[in-house]
């Protein structure tokens, strides 16, 4: 039987290690992955609600690495809405959304795309490198929420 909810791809974005894998494993099955794996690139199916209707989202689980950077202009051309996670412990990870930030900009109108800013890895509070406070200011200064 053939679902008539709307479907939605969302495509999560950040440097490799970041947690990006386990937000959506634990978004999608509630289930939190112990161990690291890198991807390159996987795909998970979930039910929500968007705006008080029932929804399917295809969430796209990027790899992060330096090597698969090229990947990212088609990722970012197939996604509806973006997850641009960092982690709290690697500064440089929470530089490098704002760079990808702006490569959304130049594929899509950014005014019309959701786009959420993730600090992950929040138990490691004694390593880390972005104080709440900065990514406070960072989803201001870009123009998104952060989760």
């Amino acid at each position: 039987m053939q679902s008539n909810n709307k479907q939605h791809k969302v495509v999560v974005l950040g440097d490799g290690a970041v947690g990006k894998t386990a937000l959506t494993v634990q978004l999608c099955s509630n289930h939190f992955l112990e161990t690291y794996n890198p991807t390159i690139e996987d795909s998970f199916r979930t039910q929500a609600v968007i705006d008080k209707k029932p929804c399917s989202l295809e969430i796209l689980d990027t790899a992060g690495q330096q090597e698969f950077t090229m990947l990212r202009d088609q990722w970012i051309r197939e996604g509806e809405g973006f997850l641009l996670v960092y982690c709290i412990a690697a500064r440089s990870s929470f530089e490098h959304v704002e760079m990808i930030r702006n490569e959304i900009a130049k594929v899509r109108d950014i005014t019309k795309t959701p786009i959420l800013l993730v600090g992950n890895k929040c138990d490691k509070k004694t390593e880390r490198e972005v104080s709440q406070f900065e990514g406070h200011r960072a989803r201001q200064a870009i123009g998104m929420p952060v989760h």
